[in-house]
């Protein structure tokens, strides 16, 4: 089956889904970063070229260099973003797991902001019209909610369908960026010496060159929180590789960079005109003040609908982040649907909600772009440094020289950590929002990786060869009534010539399931994203079986449909019989039935584990108690399945005491 997509080879095409799905996070920051930046600020000239020369730096630096020259390199198989990434080097060192985990929590976390804030800054737009001026907060706050809550429904269609539906509205938003920002470029042509580097050193490393709003000089460090919000879709950017392709999007960044690049030297020059003013974002936005009135309504209709597309970049590359963490066992199991036969096209209903949700709270709770900017870009900050840190592990497990590695990360590291330092003084002004709801979403994936590592360590595996002759005696046993023609187990054992002691123990010992064949069905989750191959294993002749899939983190295990497909390829080679062994049956050649058995595990109240162990295993059952069950997870149609309890035992107590007395 080939998974390679129309839409990820390079084409006219291609780079319209690429505007429509990966560029609109980064594409609508000139929004809001220079408000940002400007904010209870004295506009002085230092700040203005000084900022503005860090802008075009840092997208230059951060999101040409880091990302779309070399982190795309770090594909696998077409597919991108810090799970895929983990998943290429996770081989090679366990621990990187946790920056994985890190990563993803920030980037999920990040994902809840994105929408608000680009939606609000636009419609905040309307106060630019005279009779709008006075708009209330919460008509502001109704229609972002409106407007969110309509992208979110409209994402069970699929992001191919939602891409070629933005592309076009995001090539005329890039359009009027590069026009409005050439018009004013004409206010003062000393922008353009914001292209010199000095400028932005100058900047940072000038202690008291600007006025804070408490009317004090302060240094020029603290303006890199705002500037970080240009390059924030940079990592929507990586996890939306599979969407669009490699080339796509390293053709489509030229067109866009000009557009950004141009809108801010734009907002700078325009900005050079208000020299000496204190700037109110919550009054002000030097981007709605390049247009004429004339364009005001037009241009805020085409801001709020490239907010909506800003949205869309962290939406879709969310459902690719839970949808392989969930194959890498670091997500617990949720339902995920492919709306499209398009290659990376995912549709998570549970995170489709859960994102909804953060995003509407978090509508409700700040209200105002300006109060949001200090909880935007602190997590993705975070989730860029676990990304460096796992590119670098790549690079060396790639054997590139040592010196190349040690510099990308002197670079790029330094660069990341004053952004994260600068961020950090956000921290009490809206930065706890963005670290509450990461650390929830870095807990729950913790949980359900350690809890599996610790229950996974007390699995017992028995040779299967020991028991082979009593399951055969009890096939042929008929004082037994017959539990299934064909009883399928999934097993966990990598070794096939082992099994669980439970299943052995649910075959024989629990209620005896005599069959005519017991099939032991394998899934083993690949590091490569869309591998579909499958072993057999004939331990017995028409008596037992062994079948091992192996299958890419981004295939949806349909295991039913994929062991259906095996066994008519065994019956058509001749390999298995599957036709019904009772005598009125065979005779009519009717094919026997199957059942499924899944072994769902519980913690046993006989364990005696130390508090962090048990704290950790109570988590892990009530998330698995709210994620989908075993059967719905493999796609079992639960008519075909019996479900057995089977205890966990991780550690029983070690001084147990019971005396026997006369009565």
């Amino acid at each position: 089956m080939s998974h390679v997509s129309n839409l990820t080879k390079t084409s006219a095409a291609g780079m319209l889904v690429a505007l429509g799905i990966v560029f609109g996070d980064i594409g609508t920051s000139p929004l809001y970063v220079f408000n940002a930046i400007c904010n209870r600020q004295v506009i002085s000239e230092d700040l203005i070229i000084g900022a503005l020369s860090c802008i075009i730096w840092t997208l230059t630096l951060q999101t040409t260099i880091k990302y779309v020259l070399l982190t795309l390199k770090a594909d696998n198989r077409g597919e991108g973003g810090i799970f895929s990434l983990f998943a290429l080097v996770r081989r090679h060192g366990r621990w990187a797991v946790f920056l994985a985990m890190v990563g993803g929590a920030a980037l999920l976390a990040d994902g809840m902001i994105t929408p608000p804030i680009s939606v609000i800054s636009a419609v905040e737009g309307l106060r630019n019209i005279p009779v709008l001026a006075d708009v209330a907060d919460w008509t502001i706050v109704g229609v972002a909610l409106g407007i969110i809550s309509v992208l979110f429904f409209f994402q069970q269609f699929g992001t191919t369908f939602i891409g070629r539906a933005f592309g076009p509205v995001m090539t005329l938003w890039f359009v009027m960026l590069a026009i409005l920002g050439l018009v004013h470029i004409n206010d003062n042509w000393s922008i353009l010496s914001a292209f010199n580097p000095w400028h932005a050193i100058k900047l940072l490393a000038t202690p008291n060159v600007l006025i804070g709003p408490d009317g004090l000089p302060t240094s020029g460090f603290w303006v890199l929180g705002g500037v970080f919000l240009c390059t924030t879709g940079a990592e929507a950017l990586y996890s939306d590789l599979g969407h669009a392709g490699r080339g796509n999007i390293r053709v489509s960044w030229i067109f866009i960079k000009v557009c950004l690049i141009l809108n801010y030297l734009g907002q700078g020059a325009w900005l050079l005109t208000q020299v000496g003013v204190r700037w109110n974002a919550d009054s002000n936005n030097p981007f709605f003040s390049l247009m004429p009135q004339w364009w005001v309504i037009p241009g805020i209709i085409i801001a709020t609908a490239a907010a909506i597309i800003a949205s869309q970049a962290l939406i879709s590359g969310s459902f690719t982040l839970i949808s392989e963490a969930i194959k890498l066992n670091i997500w617990p199991k949720m339902k995920i649907v492919f709306p499209t036969v398009e290659r990376g096209q995912t549709f998570i209903p549970g995170i489709n909600l859960l994102v909804f949700i953060g995003c509407a709270c978090i509508t409700l709770v700040f209200q105002k772009s300006a109060n949001m900017d200090a909880a935007y870009g602190l997590a993705i900050t975070v989730c860029m440094i676990m990304t460096s840190l796992l590119f670098g592990y790549y690079m060396f497990t790639r054997r590139v020289p040592i010196i190349y590695i040690g510099a990308y990360l002197v670079v790029f590291l330094t660069i990341e950590f004053s952004f994260l330092i600068a961020n950090l003084v956000k921290f009490a002004h809206g930065g706890y929002v963005t670290v509450i709801m990461g650390s929830a979403l870095f807990m729950v994936m913790f949980i359900w990786f350690k809890s599996r590592r610790i229950k996974n360590r007390y699995v017992e595996f028995v040779r299967l060869e020991d028991y082979v002759p009593i399951i055969q005696e009890l096939s042929n046993d008929r004082s037994i009534p017959k539990y299934a023609t064909h009883l399928v187990y999934l097993t966990s054992a990598n070794n096939p010539m082992e099994i669980e002691h439970k299943i052995i123990f649910s075959v024989l010992y629990r209620k005896p399931k005599r069959a005519d064949i017991y099939w032991f069905v394998h899934v083993d989750v690949l590091d490569d994203p869309y591998t579909m191959e499958y072993t057999v294993n004939t331990i017995i002749p028409n008596e037992i079986v062994r079948i091992e899939f192996r299958l890419g983190f981004r295939i949806d295990h349909r295991i039913p449909m994929m062991f259906r497909k095996v066994v008519e390829e065994m019956v058509k080679n001749k390999e298995v019989n599957i036709v019904s062994r009772y005598e009125s049956l065979s005779r009519n050649n009717v094919m026997g039935d199957f059942r499924f058995i899944v072994l769902e595990k519980f913690l046993s109240r006989d364990n005696e584990l130390p508090l962090w162990e048990r704290m950790l295993m109570r988590g892990y059952f009530i998330l698995k108690r709210i994620s989908l069950s075993e059967e719905r997870g493999f796609g079992l149609d639960s008519s075909d399945v019996t479900v057995e309890k089977y205890p966990i035992i991780v550690s029983t107590p070690s001084d147990f005491k019971l005396k026997r007395v006369s009565n």
